[in-house]
Parts: C-alpha cells; structure tokens; sequence
C-alpha cells in the first residue's frame, strides 16, 4: 500500500493543514492502492506565499541560469523514468502501448522548453520603442489526471523559462506519479519556493489559486466546465489564463482517400490514451458514396474488433482500463444513449470485453448511422467510443467538422495532399492534422471555441506566461 503525507512548499516536504484521506486505485482491479493526505486552502495560501516571495529573486535570474536549472530538471526526471512507467501502469492503467510514451515524456517536454528558451528572445525594437518581455508573476498551474507527469513538467519548465514561480495543484488520482516527479524536481535543486506542488481538490486548493489576487497567471487542462469556473474567479483579479479544454474532434475522410491508408490512422486517433484524450478523433465523417466500405473496413477483424482492451501490462493490450467508476460508468452510459438515440452498433456495447472482471474496462465501441445533434456526436465521452457520420460532399463534411462547442485538434485524410491541407484550412481548431498523427512541440497548441482560452509549446507557451511593456525615449 502506498501511503503519500506530505506536500512541497518552499523547498521542503511538509505535512499540509489538511487531514483528509483520499483513496487510490488501480483502475485494472478496481482495488485500493494506497491514500494520500490531501492538502487544503492553508497550503494554498502557503504555497502561493513561498512562490511570491521567490518571485523577486527568480524574475531577475538570466537566461543562461533558467536553462541551467531546467536542464537539471530534465536530468532529474529523465532518472526517475522506470519509476514512473510503473506508476502510470500502476495508478492510471496506461497500456504498455501508451505507458512507455507517458514515462518518457515529462523529461520531453522540459528538453523541448530548454530548446525554446534557447532561442526566446526577451528584448525587441519596434520602430523608436524597446519592447521587453517581463514575467507575470506567481503561477497557479492545474493539472489532470490523464498526462499528470507530463503536464506537471511541461507547465513548470515554461512558467520558470519565463521567469515566474509556481504554484502547482495536480490531480489528487494521480498523486503516486505526482510523488515521483516532486521527489526528482526536488532532488534539481532550485531555489525554495520557485515551485511548490500541494494535491488536494479542485474546490478547495483550486479554488484558492484561481481567485488569489497574488496569482498572475493561471494555468489548466482539464474539463471545460471547470474551464469556465476558473475563467470566472480569474476575472475579479483580471488574472491572466491559459485554458486547454475538452474536445470532439472531427477525422475527416475524404472521398478519394485509400483505405488502406485512413482506418488505421483513423482508429488511432479516436482510441488513443484508451479514449481519455481531449483530442481524441471520436467523429469519424465518411463521404456517403462510401460510408458502406468505410463501415466494413472500420468494423472488420483487423481495425476495432482487433483492439484488445484489457490488463494493462499484456503488450497486445491498446485500450487499458476507465481511470475510475466514475469514468466508465459515464462510458457506459454513453454507451446506452447511442443506443437510445437510434445509432447502429458496429462493434463494441455496453459491458466489459470479454476476459476482463474486475477492473474499469470499457470495449472499443464503434456506432454508425449517427447524425451530428446526438449526445454522442456533441458530448466529450472521454472513452473509446467512436461514431461514423455520412456527408455528401466536401462543403457539407466542413461545415459538420465545425457544427461543435469545441475546436481543439482535427484530422484530414485524403489521397491529394494539397486538397486535404485545403480542406484542413477551413476547419476550425487550433491543430488540424493531414494523413499524420505526428506532434510537432514546436508549434503552439490550444482550442477554438470552447476548447480554451491561449496556447502552450514552444515560444508561445514561454510568451503566455510574460506581459510585452514598451519603453520609449
């Protein structure tokens, strides 16, 4: 059992104000792993106290000190890499064809804010006038459970690039890999109080952050509903945000793509990270002169029948367990609400996959004859649940590919390049990916609509965390 009693403030681990107890699972048996001691709205108010009072220092530091602390950074994290593949497997029930990805890349992204900062250029002309780049202040960066490394890192490494502290409120499910990455940042030895990391709840710890008038910036993944409550509390104090948000995201298929080409890449899209994903592609639109043959490549043994959901640590294993009860009884009845709607069932249902007992397993689902006003088609399930959607020519596929709350990511798959990226032109998310599911870190990533507010990577998440001021004369 693993028993977690501390948070980190100022440097140091200390036992919080808060006394609850939070449960731990092991999504895959549904069995308590652990409890850790949640911090409460004292260690907020403590932790935002030590970044503050770090901040004078930290903002003043150079370039060349930033980059030596974040590559100590990466250095410690990288080490800590076994540590956290088997806590993500463990805590979170990544599969083994996503935990190696989810281990590796909280040293990643530090490698990739070292290279930005490298290149970030902090002082411009424009015209008679200097421009400087000057950090905001104290950071509250808020974290989700899905990528809780990951985000804790990639967040940090752009708040310190820019020269402010942090505040960091993680997931209080993932807190074993939140354990491990404090433990590595801790052992980089930066000054106490540039980053401090207390778990605890979103209405409490969280709350405390978002409506602080010492917090200058926040930054957070997670729901758009809680999204829009942070967007409220920032206003009071006109606190800058950066928000990355839900999705439901389009793959569009064009009518001249080879199939053979577009299922895989299309399957891929809607089930990665077992479907806990805000980019996950879960509309998956076909040209109706071909919906059939898309249906029956779609459905046939060797695309969704072929995905084994199931344990985790079993290689062939590509869509691991639902990270709660909570979660796959949502997946569940979503599930239940295609049905009810009238949508066709192709492959998957309610109920576990076969093999599978205890833990939160979902199957791969895929429905047909959806239209794009269904729950299914509007609603972030946040599951592998994908639906097909018919259209009858290009126009009618964009403006479905745009008929949503959301704009985060999409893909275009097609057989002419050039008409793909044209297509691609006309959708409206902040990322559109054509025939690849490649990701590029350099470029900046965030949503249209109500898939958030700023951008992360690169320049751009270094730059979100900074205020331009003029100096003239």
């Amino acid at each position: 059992m693993h028993h977690i009693e501390q948070v980190y403030i100022n440097g140091e681990f200390v036992t919080p104000h808060g006394t609850e107890r939070f449960d731990l699972y092991n999504p895959a048996t549904a069995r308590v792993i652990g409890q850790v001691r949640l911090a409460d709205a004292v260690d907020g108010e403590r932790a935002i106290a030590a970044a503050r009072a770090a901040f004078p220092a930290w903002s003043k530091t150079t370039k060349q000190v930033r980059i030596a602390a974040l590559q100590r950074m990466h250095a410690a994290v990288a080490a800590r890499h076994d540590d956290l593949l088997a806590a993500v497997v463990e805590e979170y029930g990544a599969p083994a064809s996503r935990s190696a990805w989810m281990a590796s890349y909280p040293a990643e992204v530090i490698a990739q804010a070292i290279e930005a900062l490298e290149a970030f250029e902090f002082t411009t002309v424009a015209g008679a006038a200097t421009v400087e780049m000057t950090p905001l202040g104290v950071a509250g960066l808020i974290t989700p459970w899905n990528s809780d490394a990951g985000f804790i890192c990639g967040k940090l490494a752009a708040a310190l690039a820019a020269g402010c502290t942090a505040v960091i409120k993680p997931s209080e499910m993932s807190a074993l890999q939140t354990q491990i990455v404090t433990e590595a940042l801790h052992a980089a030895d930066l000054p106490p109080g540039v980053f401090n990391i207390v778990t605890g709840r979103g209405d409490t710890v969280g709350e405390t952050i978002s409506r602080h008038p010492h917090v200058a910036k926040i930054s957070f993944t997670g729901s758009t509903r809680t999204g829009k409550a942070i967007l409220r509390n920032a206003a009071e104090n006109f606190t800058r945000v950066t928000l990355e948000l839900g999705g439901k995201s389009p793959t569009l298929i064009l009518d001249d793509a080879d199939i053979k080409q577009a299922i895989p890449l299309a399957i891929q899209a809607g089930l990665m990270n077992s479907g806990q994903a805000c980019v996950a592609g879960t509309r998956i639109l076909v040209p109706q002169s071909r919906k059939a043959e898309f249906e029956q490549a779609l459905a046939q043994a060797q695309a969704i029948e072929a995905v084994v959901s199931g344990d985790p640590r079993d290689a062939k294993t590509v869509v691991g367990p639902m990270v709660s009860e909570r979660q796959w009884q949502r997946v569940q009845g979503y599930i239940q609400k295609g049905l009810a709607e009238g949508a066709r069932l192709l492959a998957g249902g309610v109920g576990r996959p076969e093999g599978t007992r205890d833990g939160w397993f979902v199957r791969p689902t895929l429905f047909t004859d959806v239209h794009n006003q269904m729950a299914i088609a509007r609603d972030e399930i946040f599951g592998p649940v994908l639906c097909v959607i018919a259209y009858r020519d290009e126009a009618e596929a964009i403006a479905i590919a745009n008929d949503t709350d959301y704009g985060l990511s999409a893909l275009v798959l097609g057989g002419d390049s050039g008409r793909a990226r044209r297509v691609a032109q006309q959708i409206h998310a902040g990322r559109v990916l054509v025939n690849t599911l490649t990701h590029e870190p350099k470029a900046p990533f965030g949503g249209f609509k109500h898939s958030g507010v700023g951008r992360e990577m690169g320049a751009w998440g270094i730059s979100a965390f900074m205020e331009p001021k003029t100096i003239l004369g």
